[in-house]
């Protein structure tokens, strides 16, 4: 990043540390599930629909969570969302069946629905553009951290103590967490340690904005998904999120179920994947912005590595097609590494979003990516319920990948600032 003073390093800091938290908490279901469904006698469609509840509530709060963010301070907010997510995450550690901790998923998806779209406005407040794809890759990237880097020991922890102190842990992270931010993070005009060099610098590329006197309403969604530009980003965050969505919930079970694959090695094996996602993201953001620098257009500085993720997590499919665990664990890896890549999607957001209309587009790009989250382990429960295997789920995941390559070749058109909110 351009040296003019670090403030705004330190608020990426806390995004990468709230984004870990958020998907640890949201994803560690996924690797205890095969014990869940011993202890409560689950049947995979149970289970789909088990995985599948954090995004119904998570789905349904983006839009009022995004013109929550046009309206109230991002501040209050985030530390609101980090201190509710993670009491519920520990309660998961006290859930007594399929009921009790259906309805906590149900919670963890409306506590959690503040993250990104705050994310979004944060990076539009704090970055210039020609940093953003690096910093939307660097907190996209923490995603992968807790099971990237932590697969095995969760694993083995797991294998000794079962899953349930695993929530318990996380849910005391987060909770820290939330008294961290509540400390240290302040808007650009309110910081004390902000120099008048950094802020013009962030000012000069695009951000610093004050919050607008008319902030965007409900009723500006249809003038907003007039334009091509927004109804594309959409249409290909569900195919990004789709991809992303059956690695954080049915692939722990893929390889212990499918593939055979014992718990510790499994833990081992896994992380090769979010470990490989975690750098594609962070070369996606890098490549943008060095496209940028290079004088190359915004359209095609941001569409590129977007498009060349989504096509590449196509090979997914390949999976069903070689029989040894470390083929398989490669194959998905470039899968994954590729789905990372398209995760700078987000980048896009603050650039064609009318700044009266930030929370409001974050919220519905958002949303259309968590509709991935209730269809995809749905649709993989039911294949795998049917067939006794994950064949055509993975057949599914690359179809859903190939649709959003094309959405944003085809729809989502020239990037470019859009109105029609708020006015």
């Amino acid at each position: 990043m351009t040296q003019a003073g670090r403030v705004r390093h330190g608020i990426v800091a806390l995004l990468c540390g709230a984004v870990a938290v958020n998907y640890l908490d949201r994803a560690l279901l996924g690797v205890g599930l095969p014990e869940v469904q011993r202890e409560f006698g689950l049947t995979p469609a149970a289970a789909g629909l088990l995985l599948s509840a954090f995004s119904w509530t998570y789905f349904l709060a983006q839009v009022p969570v995004g013109l929550l963010l046009d309206r109230l301070s991002v501040k209050t907010t985030y530390v609101a969302a980090v201190a509710a997510w993670s009491v519920v995450t520990l309660l998961h550690g006290i859930a007594g069946g399929f009921l009790s901790l259906f309805g906590l998923r149900l919670a963890l998806g409306l506590a959690e629905a503040p993250c990104f779209p705050a994310n979004n406005k944060i990076v539009g407040r704090w970055i210039p553009r020609a940093e953003r794809a690096r910093v939307v890759g660097l907190y996209t990237a923490a995603e992968y951290v807790g099971l990237g880097f932590l697969s095995p020991l969760l694993f083995w922890g797991m294998s000794v103590v079962g899953w349930r102190p695993l929530f318990v842990v996380a849910g005391m992270l987060g909770i820290a967490l939330s008294l961290l931010i509540a400390r240290t993070y302040r808007d650009p005009e309110q910081h004390p340690s902000l120099a008048a060099a950094e802020f013009a610098l962030i000012r000069e590329g695009g951000g610093g904005v004050p919050p607008p006197a008319a902030p965007a309403r409900l009723r500006d969604i249809g003038a907003l998904l007039r334009h091509r530009q927004i109804v594309g980003i959409c249409l290909g965050q569900f195919a990004v999120s789709s991809t992303l969505t059956f690695f954080l919930t049915w692939f722990p079970s893929y390889l212990v179920s499918e593939r055979h694959i014992g718990w510790i090695k499994a833990g081992f094996m896994a992380s090769l994947p979010y470990i490989a996602a975690f750098v594609g993201v962070l070369v996606s953001g890098f490549w943008s912005d060095h496209l940028l620098a290079r004088g190359r257009s915004l359209t095609v500085s941001r569409k590129l590595p977007v498009i060349t993720g989504l096509v590449v997590a196509t090979s997914i499919v390949a999976a069903n097609y070689v029989e040894s665990s470390a083929l398989i664990v490669s194959v998905l890896a470039i899968a994954f590494f590729a789905q990372g890549m398209s995760g700078t999607s987000w980048a896009v957001v603050p650039e064609i979003s009318p700044p009266q209309a930030l929370g409001l587009v974050g919220g519905l790009f958002n949303a259309s990516g968590n509709l991935a989250g209730i269809v995809t382990p749905v649709t993989v429960g039911l294949i795998v319920g049917a067939t006794g295997s994950f064949v055509g789920a993975l057949y599914f995941v690359g179809a859903v990948a190939l649709v959003g390559a094309i959405a944003w070749i085809f729809i989502v058109g020239e990037i470019r600032q859009v109105t029609g909110a708020g006015t």
